[in-house]
Order: C-alpha cells, then structure tokens, then sequence
C-alpha cells in the first residue's frame, strides 16, 4: 500500500489526457475547437484545473547575453473539480480563442524557419504529479496581414528567418509581452544601403499596425544604423491599400537619407 501511494505520487497509474483538435490551422483572432479526453487511470483521481495553454519559443536579452526560452502567452479553462473514476473516459469540448497578437509560423503554406507554435493540456491532478500533452498549432495570416506579406513577395524581398523577441515597441497598442520579427533580405535595388529589414504586426480586433526596421549600411556619405516606419490601418483598408508603393516609398526613403 505504501509503495502504491509513492507511486500515485509519481503520476505512475493515474489518468493521462490527449487534446484533439478539431483543425490545428488557424488565423489570429479566430478560435482553435476540439476536445479534451482524459482517460482515468487505475484510481480515482481529482483534477482540480484543466487548463489549456498556448506556447511558443522568445528571445531574451540580459546584459550582453541572448538566450531562447519557452512563453506560455494566453491560458484558457477548460474544466475545474473533475472527479474520473477508474478506466473511465471523459470527454471536455472546448473553442479557445486566439489573441490578434499571435505569432505567425505559416506564411503561404510554408512553415516560417525559428517559429514554433503549441498548444499544451494542463491537468492539475490532486496529489499527484500533472500529466500534460503538447501539440502544435499552425497560425496563418489574416487577409490584412497578408496583403503585406505578398507585396514583401512581389518586390522581391528574400526570406530569412523569422522570430520573438522580449520587449515592447513604443507607440502601437501592444498587449503580450514580446513581439514577432520576420526577417528579410531587402531586393537588388536596396541591397548596397540597406542589410536587411525586418517586418512586425501588432494586431488588434479593428486596426493592422505595421512596422518596419531597416538595418542600414554604412557608406562615404551615410552612417549606418536602423530605421523605423509605421503604418496603422485598418484591417478593411489594409486589404485595399498598395503596399508595393507604400513600402518602396518608406525603402527609397530609408536608402536615400543621409544621417
């Protein structure tokens, strides 16, 4: 009976969870449906949380160290006070909504390179050590969103790498505490001024705010350094505005300017 409590005290023979998700593939805004099945294991076990947590990988900064660490970024109640009984299934349907901020780590049907996205099944279980389960999830652009994407594709722009960094951008409603980097090599006709450039989206339910950081180089006439644009919209007229223009007007600025 002993050895039994100790290993009840080690999760061994308790109840395991598995997350079914309904449709890993989701938009900002948009809510993620599935359920959650908890299988009773060969006690009864009381689950006071099920809990339902996204995920995903944040750079830091810290004096002159950088390291990556795993942020848990919006959590959502799934069940409370769940008694399961020996062998039992119980199944908790749920429809977990996404922030506007969320990262994105699908673009155009391909997986951005450095982004990671999950969702992870909490269960609280009373005396016992949580069993938990991690899957990942797939977020996709809003049509805003996209628009801008595309007219990064149209002019020529190359694809690098896209990640989170800790910290806030002053002047745009932001509300996680770190926010997505997608990195690009700029086209041909910028490529002697500018090194690279890399795009942010702040997002809420009624507006798009873009912002770009170009990484200049430096020349006989010209200091390099970084240089900031922002654009705020909305998400109708994001869809609508010539972001190929606007953003190779913001380019020839950036590339022309003497500092």
């Amino acid at each position: 009976m002993v050895f039994k409590r100790m290993l009840r005290a080690f999760g061994v023979g308790g109840p395991t969870v598995d997350t079914v998700l309904a449709n890993p593939n989701v938009r900002p805004g948009e809510a993620l449906s599935g359920e959650v099945r908890i299988a009773g294991g060969e006690h009864p076990a009381e689950i006071d949380h099920v809990t339902l947590a996204l995920l995903t990988r944040v750079e830091v900064e810290s004096g002159d160290n950088e390291y990556n660490t795993t942020v848990e970024f919006h959590k959502f109640s799934v069940g409370q006070r769940i008694l399961v009984q020996p062998r039992q299934n119980l199944s908790l349907p749920f429809q977990l909504p996404v922030p506007f901020e969320c990262p994105l780590n699908v673009v155009g049907g391909v997986q951005l390179a450095g982004m990671q996205l999950g969702l992870r099944t909490e269960l609280e279980v009373r005396g016992a050590v949580d069993p938990g389960d991690l899957d990942p999830i797939w977020v996709h652009p809003l049509p805003s969103q996209d628009a801008v994407l595309q007219a990064f594709g149209q002019m020529g722009f190359r694809f690098t790498k896209a990640d989170n960094e800790r910290g806030r951008i002053h002047g745009v409603p932001q509300q996680l505490p770190f926010y997505q980097e997608i990195e690009f090599y700029p086209p041909p006709q910028f490529a002697g001024r500018v090194k690279q450039v890399e795009l942010t989206f702040v997002t809420t339910p009624g507006e798009l705010h873009v912002v770009l950081e170009a990484d200049k180089r430096a020349g006989l006439l010209r200091a390099g350094g970084d240089a900031y644009g922002r654009f705020a919209v909305s998400h109708h007229q994001a869809a609508g505005t010539d972001w190929t223009a606007t953003i190779n007007q913001w380019m020839s600025q950036v590339s022309g300017s003497r500092w």
